[in-house]
């Protein structure tokens, strides 16, 4: 699998980033944001960040792991944690017990076990595919441009076809850092995704096999029948890079930091990303009918 994020942070960008800047005085940090707060909370944050372990075990603090490594999923979450409670008022001791209750502190989680505990997966308005009554839920965090989530998307396709009506795929933006074309397509899709035609962009997408130019995401919207004025101008607004960072953001809560990652009926899925492989998984899925799938509602 592509550990994106982690990479990310060993490249020359990580290298300017620890020669370039002291994490210990810096006044704002790589994808962290602070709007909304005052610069006596800002401040007050930064201390805080200064002083947390990073939870990825790295043995950074959280403000030295992002100015080190701005790919790393932990230090981003506890920080995006650590600010989402200094704005809501709470003083540092509380901040510090939200963050460690938070699911982000745990770190990064033993992936020994081919399915692991299910977790709740927002995913209102999401894209979906297959049976809305489908017993079973598939949701993939993804990357348009990873060469492994290519390689895996034919057979979540197979997966569909031999489960017709007892399967539904729901698909996540997950741009990894490594990957430049990446949010370009995450925001191709779902400003066609606005005009109901994820899927047909989906597919486009995938099929260019990692090239995504914004010349060739432009023909596949043309190909696809958009609306291209409303296309272009969606592709380019702050709310479709709010829902590509909302679904990054709640990937990375649940623990996310590579791509694809699959959960099935909520519960992350670690073995090889393949009809062979997924069937005896489904089949005993089957079999728990009743289980509650650890999703929202998809539409």
């Amino acid at each position: 699998m592509s550990r994106g994020h982690k990479l990310a942070g060993l490249g020359v960008l990580g290298a300017f980033l620890l020669f370039g800047q002291d994490w210990t005085t810096a006044t704002s940090l790589p994808k962290v944001d602070f709007s909304g707060l005052t610069p006596a909370q800002t401040a007050r944050a930064l201390k805080l960040l200064r002083d947390q372990d990073c939870s990825c075990r790295c043995g950074m603090k959280v403000a030295e792991c992002r100015m080190k490594d701005p790919g790393c999923a932990y230090s981003r979450g506890m920080a995006a944690e650590t600010v989402a409670a200094i704005r809501q008022g709470k003083n540092d001791t509380q901040v510090l017990a939200a963050v460690a209750a938070s699911d982000i502190a745990k770190g990064p989680p033993d992936h020994s076990k081919l399915l692991e505990d299910a977790v709740n997966i927002p995913v209102n308005n999401a894209p979906v595919r297959g049976a809305a009554n489908a017993p079973i839920t598939l949701v993939e965090f993804s990357d348009f441009q990873c060469p492994f989530c290519i390689a895996a998307t034919p057979q979540l396709e197979a997966v569909l076809k031999a489960y017709p009506s007892q399967v539904k795929l729901i698909f996540k933006q997950f741009p990894l850092d490594s990957h430049a074309q990446a949010p370009l397509a995450a925001a191709a899709s779902l400003s066609a995704h606005k005009q109901g035609k994820f899927w047909p962009m989906y597919d486009g997408l995938f099929a260019q096999k990692g090239n995504l130019s914004r010349r060739g995401v432009l023909a596949l919207a043309a190909g696809a029948g958009l609306d291209m004025k409303q296309f272009q101008a969606d592709l380019d607004s702050p709310a479709i890079k709010q829902a590509v960072d909302r679904d990054m953001s709640e990937g990375e809560h649940i623990g996310v930091d590579s791509t694809p990652t699959l959960f099935v009926d909520g519960q992350r899925y670690n073995g090889p990303l393949t009809l062979a492989a997924l069937k005896p998984v489904l089949d005993q899925e089957l079999k728990h009918p009743a289980k509650p799938v650890k999703t929202a509602s998809a539409r």
